[in-house]
């Protein structure tokens, strides 16, 4: 009896936080797709009266949604891919040599995990001003790319550490050089923890916004999120068109989820098991 009675307070409890959690892309999904007049009616309906593709059709004829996933895109596969290239080669060095330093390295990438953002703003802005780099991707890009190195490397730091020094020790007696050994050998063993890593990373990407406003005001050039943030006006609310805009948003990275479902599992098992 004892049993029954806990198992249900456990199905009481997940049911209630399936709800809560699930409840709100649901409603998002819905407002979507119902005729502005009918968003804000009471009493409230949580199932559209009739369905209206005018909101999607909306987003795309008052502005150039397009151009903004475009930019999303490409910012957040160049900036993830060359945080999985630098990273990899950080971890491997920090999971494999031991050298003067080495310690101090890891606790300043720990470190810069702390730091709130906004710390560093200012300077960063008179930076990329200097460079010229304001209203261009290219500012983005080396944002996310320093952002986001320093929690990557110790990502694949704990997946380097999982794998034995044997296997690329083996591969070098047969003629293959350090560098060659990674990735011949290390890396293709890794997959799991590189697909997991960079799809956190790419998902970090696609979502910024802190970084995006700062650093980017030119229409052909803004992101996703910066885009959004363009339907809460100063008075007023476009909620059909931010709706339907997060819907958009959300389908890509869905999408990356589903196919690369079975290394996300596979690289966060494996990252979670103790050498």
């Amino acid at each position: 009896m004892k049993k029954r009675i806990l198992f249900g307070l456990k199905l009481l409890f997940l049911s209630l936080h399936f709800i809560v959690m699930v409840f709100p892309l649901y409603w998002i999904v819905m407002t979507s797709f119902k005729p502005q007049k009918d968003i804000f009616t009471f009493p409230l309906h949580y199932w559209p009266k009739r369905f209206s593709l005018q909101n999607y059709i909306d987003i795309f004829r008052i502005s150039k949604f397009h151009i903004y996933i475009a930019n999303s895109l490409l910012i957040s596969v160049v900036a993830a891919l060359i945080v999985i290239v630098i990273a990899i080669l950080s971890a491997y060095v920090m999971a494999r040599f031991s050298f003067r330093g080495h310690k101090q390295i890891l606790m300043a990438f720990f470190a810069t995990q702390m730091l709130p953002g906004f710390v560093s703003l200012a300077p960063l802005y008179l930076l990329m001003s200097d460079l010229h780099l304001i209203n261009n991707r290219m500012s983005l890009v080396l944002m996310y790319t320093v952002g986001l190195i320093p929690f990557s490397a110790i990502m694949l730091r704990g997946f380097f550490q999982r794998i034995p020094s044997s296997l690329e020790e083996a591969a070098m007696i047969d003629g293959c050089s350090r560098l060659s050994a990674l990735g011949r050998v290390i890396i293709p063993v890794m997959l799991p923890g590189i697909a997991s890593t960079f799809i956190f990373a790419f998902v970090q990407n696609w979502n910024e916004l802190f970084l995006a406003v700062m650093f980017i005001d030119s229409e052909p050039f803004k992101t996703l999120p910066v885009a959004m943030n363009s339907f809460i006006l100063k008075f007023d609310v476009n909620w059909g068109a931010l709706s339907a805009g997060t819907v958009l948003s959300v389908i890509p990275t869905v999408l990356l989820f589903a196919i690369a479902q079975r290394f996300i599992v596979a690289g966060l098992t494996q990252g979670a098991e103790k050498g």
